[in-house]
């Protein structure tokens, strides 16, 4: 389809979205873990159990780098239109039951009595990393003021038990985004096992502050049923419980273990999207406004389609209102050595994550130390391999 609009001074603007019918991707690659639940199921085989994670953390990868990177950004002119073509956002509603799909098949493999112990936990692991990248849908939707929209993030979200999610990110986090205040943006020097004992607890707590102090403002009480995040986790309770009922207290377990790994595959999407960069603090005590440079980015082709250009994560920061579909990469933007998938890896490993990521940031930093989002238990360390300019203009002079 082609996009036509007009510039400022009268030329034609015509842009073709060529991954247009490729976003069907993004709706197609949450069924991995459920259509190898039911081949399992069908076949008895449970090495299927272990196929989706070949392909998110093997096929996705080695896809990305094969393939490479999309240069290509829409004109500003044609951003309004290509956020009103409904295809786009129906795919997002597609793609909810989907996630829902995968999670209900890979309990029910694995509420199985003969499922080995190995399939069963590449099913919960499978489901887990599923439902995680499913906050991504409720992250798109969530931005959305519609109420349409904002239940759709709901059951998004409720995949995985994070309920929190919408009212932390929106009202939190993108106020805060590469700050030391964000319990979501990480510091530099600090390892991602380091960041989830701080992030995840970090950001329930202000989402649940953020709705507490919205239903305040209303009259309400917190415990009211239209508690946003009450809402989210209602419908949480309501499958997980459906599923206790039919295979017992030990789906326990593997409920306990999935909503876990959800949440951490987020918190390593927070994790590499603003590893050690920081706003400019000014004069008067507040931070500058968020702009592209202070996220992480990347285009690798093959993972932005399977996430909804989650990873064009620099535009939406600067522009959290703007439609995955219309989000711009440029050239001089902070920028991941791979997509998430292989990313995700790098940061698994803390001393490769800091040899590959730090000179980045300091270099994005311009080698000053106090430009960056430090982690103060880590500051001497620092410190001590890269002096600040002023340091070095008196070692310079010695």
């Amino acid at each position: 389809m082609i996009f036509i609009s007009t510039a400022r001074n009268g030329d034609r603007i015509e842009y073709r979205d060529n991954k247009r019918w490729l976003w069907v991707l993004s709706v197609l690659s949450p069924s991995l873990p459920g259509l190898a639940a039911l081949t399992y199921l069908m076949t008895g085989n449970a090495w299927w159990t272990l196929a989706p994670l070949a392909f998110y953390y093997g096929v996705y990868i080695v896809g990305d780098h094969l393939v490479g990177t999309d240069p290509n950004n829409p004109p500003e002119e044609v951003v309004e239109a290509m956020a009103s073509d409904q295809y786009y956002r129906v795919l997002l509603f597609l793609s909810v039951p989907v996630f829902w799909f995968s999670f209900l098949a890979c309990a029910i493999a694995a509420g199985q009595s003969d499922t080995p112990v190995w399939g069963w936990l590449g099913l919960v692991v499978a489901a887990g990393v599923s439902s995680g990248t499913a906050i991504t849908v409720g992250h798109e939707l969530g931005h959305k003021p519609n109420r349409l929209d904002q239940w759709g993030a709901k059951f998004a979200n409720a995949v995985s038990g994070y309920g929190h999610f919408c009212i932390e990110h929106n009202r939190g986090h993108h106020v805060h985004a590469a700050t030391p205040e964000d319990p979501a943006s990480a510091r530099l020097g600090e390892s991602l096992w380091r960041f989830a004992l701080r992030e995840i607890p970090g950001t329930a707590r202000r989402g649940w502050q953020m709705e507490r102090a919205r239903l305040e403002r209303k009259g309400l009480p917190f415990w009211h049923w239209r508690n946003d995040i009450l809402q989210g986790y209602a419908i949480t309770l309501v499958a997980d419980g459906l599923l206790i009922a039919a295979f017992g207290w030990t789906m326990l377990t593997f409920l306990f273990l999935h909503n876990l790994i959800g949440w951490f595959h987020l918190t390593t999407a927070n994790y590499i999207e603003h590893y050690g960069l920081k706003r400019e603090l000014k004069a008067d005590g507040r931070y500058a406004p968020c702009e592209p440079r202070h996220s992480w980015n990347t285009s690798h082709i093959i993972s932005n389609l399977m996430l909804f250009h989650l990873q064009r994560h620099s535009d939406h920061h600067a522009n959290p209102l703007r439609p995955y579909q219309a989000l711009r990469s440029f050239e001089d933007l902070p920028t991941l050595p791979s997509g998430y998938p292989g990313t995700f890896l790098l940061a698994s490993f803390p001393s490769l994550w800091f040899r590959v990521m730090d000179p980045k940031v300091m270099a994005w930093a311009g080698g000053d130390l106090g430009k960056t989002n430090l982690d103060p238990s880590r500051a001497k360390d620092y410190e001590a391999r890269w002096p600040g300019p002023v340091a070095q203009a008196q070692a310079a002079a010695e």
